[in-house]
């Protein structure tokens, strides 16, 4: 029973551990792609420092890094506070299978 208890223990932690992976690859993929797209939308007009600021802060770059970090803001709020909602379903789900076998 110990080792069952501690076996899943380690199992949820190295699920947790994935999830985390996968959000820093998130943001490692969110901040070099949008610097590369910026990069190449402000590269255009390296005129002076007034065009490139005006690109630097257009609506075109701005818009790419809020969407996307948007959904990357999404990503972590249910990385930090989907966790329990999670646990709570699988007790749920394995109570009523027990519950079925049970009666059984």
């Amino acid at each position: 029973m110990k080792t069952e208890a501690s076996n899943l223990k380690y199992i949820k932690a190295k699920n947790r551990v994935e999830k985390l992976k996968g959000f820093y690859n998130h943001l490692a993929i969110y901040m070099i792609v949008n610097t590369i797209i910026t990069g190449f939308k402000v590269s255009n007009n390296l005129d002076s420092w007034a065009s490139f600021k005006n690109d630097l802060f257009s609506i075109e770059v701005l818009s790419v890094w809020t969407i996307w970090g948007l959904v990357l803001l999404i990503h972590f709020i249910s990385l930090t506070y989907g966790h329990g909602w999670e646990e709570r379903k699988i007790e749920e789900l394995m109570n009523k299978e027990f519950s079925k076998n049970n009666k059984n």
